[in-house]
């Protein structure tokens, strides 16, 4: 086992703790930042505590913003009767990127899983059914992650909000383009064939 300084280990533990990054990963995060100017290695410390004092999650549909409300929940152009019920502020960015969408959004910061001990009560639900309770809201999309977590969330969350009236569906989900049918699994392809569309 390789010797690292006290602070050098410190800093490769607290990388290590960001999922998908592992001790080598850290290790070569670690090692980076000790190759920055004293200037950038502060500006980044400064980063992650000027993020960390100011970024918070909206007090409407829980996504992060450094104001009370975001900017996608203060936009009176967004059609405020439909809302796209996603797993993390990261899935926000991608559905802005494709430009298509023109609703408003829900965080969960996460999802069910027994397995990793999270509870419905740990995620943002109660904002979300406290958002449907005006009748303003006809359609909630959920647009959790096609894992057998995502759809125990998405199952979990169209049972409790189906009785209030409001339309609940799930994202369509099948074949990725360039994809091969002959590799694809017989859950894809049962997706794909019942979520098909008129050409």
């Amino acid at each position: 086992m390789a010797y690292n300084p006290a602070p050098l280990e410190r800093l490769i533990e607290q990388f290590a703790r960001f999922n998908g990054i592992g001790r080598k990963g850290a290790a070569r995060l670690a090692y980076q930042v000790l190759k920055m100017e004293a200037s950038q290695a502060q500006a980044f410390a400064d980063a992650i505590r000027d993020a960390h004092a100011k970024v918070h999650r909206c007090s409407i549909c829980q996504s992060f913003t450094d104001a009370q409300i975001c900017p996608i929940c203060s936009d009176n152009g967004r059609d405020p009767s439909t809302i796209l019920v996603v797993e993390s502020p990261q899935d926000v960015s991608a559905f802005e990127r494709t430009r298509e969408y023109k609703g408003r959004y829900h965080v969960l910061h996460g999802l069910i899983s027994p397995v990793e001990g999270i509870t419905a009560d740990q995620l943002a639900i109660r904002e979300l059914l406290a958002r449907l309770q005006d009748g303003s809201v006809k359609e909630v999309i959920m647009a959790t992650n096609p894992t057998v977590e995502g759809e125990a969330t998405a199952l979990y969350l169209s049972k409790i909000i189906k009785p209030l009236g409001v339309r609940t569906t799930r994202l369509a989900s099948g074949l990725p383009v360039g994809s091969n049918l002959e590799y694809a699994d017989e859950v894809t392809l049962f997706r794909a064939l019942s979520g098909r569309g008129e050409l």
